[in-house]
């Protein structure tokens, strides 16, 4: 039994990928390494059975496996093109000694599902990505794991996955981002929310499908910016969740230096991909796991980036989510605790102006960690096996920010403006802002709390009294706005949308019907237990729990009653009614009294994913995963 090892890696696009190593694994295993023998792994295969001819194997001998898996499909834009970066990734452990075996767990596209029931499957389908991808990957034991993805549920249940599968080497490469649209100049806006009108990225859309149907802009019009909102594959062109999420997969540790949120379409990020094998290899040889990589530090690492980054709300679930996976607890009130004092950098829509493809060329993730590497750990490991320290000493020296600059310049000739680098990433001593990008609300209405990006916040909106106009579902709510029934003043709340009421589904399009009429959009407050895109703006709460299908406060929400919004004293509470005004006693009194009154909640969902989801699925606060 002198036979070589021989090792299988798993590529999650859902990706697999099976290694052959000329050597023995070496494990990490009380503060050292040793080898392992064949006899003592458990991820160790005879390779005499047809499964290792399959794979085109001698027989005999024995061989350890490792993982891959992608989101690759060809439903939407995200994930259609992510097959190319299977293949490289493939080629990268071919070339390097061992064997890949591709799994494939295909996701939705959320902008796809939206103004339907189709959105609810959104945030469940998250977890169902999850489980298979663990079942893959038990199935057929490995070593370690290749995992691709691009987009907005794919990203944390590829990260979610990870951590099930903590005790092997895994590498993430992102689909990166689609590239924005130079728009016709008669069709280029002149809307003082944003100051590059020229470019137009998806996001967009909600703004222009209100103003369409407020009847200020023709059906022609609205129909270029459909056509040419998505000119090419990839993430959509906003600091949204799957952008977010794919910086989080390398502020966490797990991708390669500068590689995430790339162009879709740059060839670098093929190479990347191709590069990503190859590492995979030398992390199976080192012995060095998942779970050495993340850990408490550099998830604190990557809330730091998220608030520097102005990252999406629904991290503030997805990063629990995945510090559960991983053995760790993380709530919504460690985000609000370091966003506080954070300095926040990026101008990148939705709250800022760039398309999100000029955060690769100001110097992506790189950058942003570079000038706010005095509040981060920088001793934690990554997938180079270097810390993150040694990582962003190298990339001074290699040539990375000078091949960003260059690509910069390319750019501001393209659309004849002068782009400086510090027009998209601040310098730290030039913040934006100095107190993060969210907080975390608490009151009588939000006893467990309630999420606000305050950084895409009006300021006219930081301290409101507001009266409540309560909707039990998303369509009731967009209609009474577009039709004029909600006026300066109003508290839209949209209840029954969280987790165990519907599945958790993103209120997009009701934000933007608010944020795109002038007379609501710093006057009017949309209040849900339901969540935004990542590309919601405006002061929009959202994640307010308990939850009314839980039997939480929204659920006891009256119209006329008055709401106070108080971000900087991270406050949401009801203190009147019918315009009075009640001391916190009264209104308890009051909430109590509505509760006995109250018929609670029967799900629509009889059977399928949405009422295991249903029954399943832990607070958003907690991360919203199935339990």
């Amino acid at each position: 039994m002198e036979a070589s090892v021989k090792n299988k890696i798993f590529h999650t696009q859902d990706l697999c990928l099976r290694t052959n190593l000329r050597c023995a694994k070496k494990q990490r295993k009380n503060g050292g390494y040793h080898g392992i023998k064949k006899s003592e792994s458990k991820r160790t295969c005879t390779g005499d059975g047809p499964a290792s001819y399959g794979y085109g194997m001698e027989g005999g001998g024995a061989f350890q496996t490792t993982d891959h898996e992608s989101t690759y499909g060809n439903s939407h834009p995200g994930s259609s093109h992510l097959n190319i970066f299977v293949e490289e990734a493939v080629k990268g452990v071919d070339e390097n000694g061992g064997k890949a075996a591709r799994y494939y767990a295909t996701d939705m596209c959320d902008g796809m599902s939206q103004g339907h029931d189709g959105i609810n499957y959104s945030l469940a389908h998250r977890d169902a990505i999850t489980n298979l991808v663990e079942a893959q990957a038990n199935a057929t034991t490995f070593d370690g794991g290749v995992f691709i993805a691009s987009c907005d549920k794919a990203m944390p249940a590829m990260l979610m996955s990870i951590g099930r599968l903590k005790e092997m080497s895994a590498i993430v490469v992102t689909g990166g981002v689609m590239e924005a649209t130079v728009v016709k100049p008669e069709y280029v806006e002149n809307d003082p929310g944003c100051k590059i009108n020229e470019l137009l990225t998806l996001e967009q859309i909600g703004k222009f499908s209100a103003q369409y149907e407020r009847g200020e802009i023709p059906e022609e019009q609205l129909r270029y910016y459909k056509h040419n909102a998505c000119p090419s594959c990839g993430a959509c062109s906003f600091m949204g969740t799957a952008s977010t999420m794919q910086v989080m997969a390398e502020a966490l540790g797990l991708m390669l230096p500068g590689t995430a949120l790339m162009p879709a379409t740059a060839p670098e990020l093929k190479k990347a991909a191709y590069d990503a094998g190859k590492q995979l290899m030398k992390l199976v040889e080192m012995g060095i796991a998942a779970k050495d990589i993340v850990t408490m530090e550099s998830l604190e690492n990557a809330i730091m980036v998220h608030a520097a980054i102005s990252g999406s709300t629904n991290a503030v679930m997805h990063i629990p989510a995945i510090a559960h996976e991983f053995g760790f607890e993380i709530d919504a009130d460690t985000f609000d605790r370091m966003h506080r004092g954070a300095h926040y950098l990026l101008n990148i829509r939705p709250a800022g102006d760039w398309p999100a493809q000029y955060f690769y060329y100001a110097g992506g993730v790189p950058r942003v960690m570079e000038e706010i590497k005095s509040m981060l750990h920088l001793d934690v490991m990554t997938v180079t096996g270097k810390t993150l320290g040694e990582n962003l000493e190298e990339l001074k020296k290699n040539g990375f920010y000078e091949h960003c600059d260059a690509i910069l310049k390319e750019k501001s000739a393209l659309i004849g403006k002068e782009i400086k680098r510090t027009d998209i990433i601040a310098d730290f001593d030039h913040a934006i802002g100095t107190e993060g990008s969210i907080a975390i609300l608490r009151g009588n209405l939000a006893p467990e709390g309630a999420v606000i990006k305050h950084t895409a916040c009006p300021k006219e909106m930081f301290h409101a009294r507001l009266n409540a106009k309560p909707y039990d579902s998303e369509e009731e709510a967009i209609d009474a706005i577009l039709k004029g029934k909600v006026v300066p003043g109003d508290a839209v709340f949209i209840r029954y949308e969280g987790p165990r009421g519907s599945g958790m589904p993103e209120m997009f399009y009701t934000g933007e019907a608010i944020c795109s009429d002038p007379k609501l959009a710093a006057s009017v407050a949309l209040i849900t237990d339901g969540r935004f895109s990542g590309a919601s703006r405006g002061p929009v709460v959202g994640h307010v729990s308990p939850e009314a299908a839980a039997g939480g406060p929204i659920a006891f929400v009256e119209e006329g009653d008055l709401i106070e919004l108080d971000v900087e004293n991270r406050r949401l509470a009801i203190v009147g009614v019918k315009g009075e005004e009640k001391t916190g006693e009264e209104i308890a009194q009051i909430l109590e009294e509505r509760k006995k009154n109250w018929k609670g909640f029967t799900s629509k969902y009889k059977s399928g994913l949405l009422k295991l989801y249903a029954q399943h699925a832990t607070s958003a606060m907690k991360g919203a995963y199935m339990d």
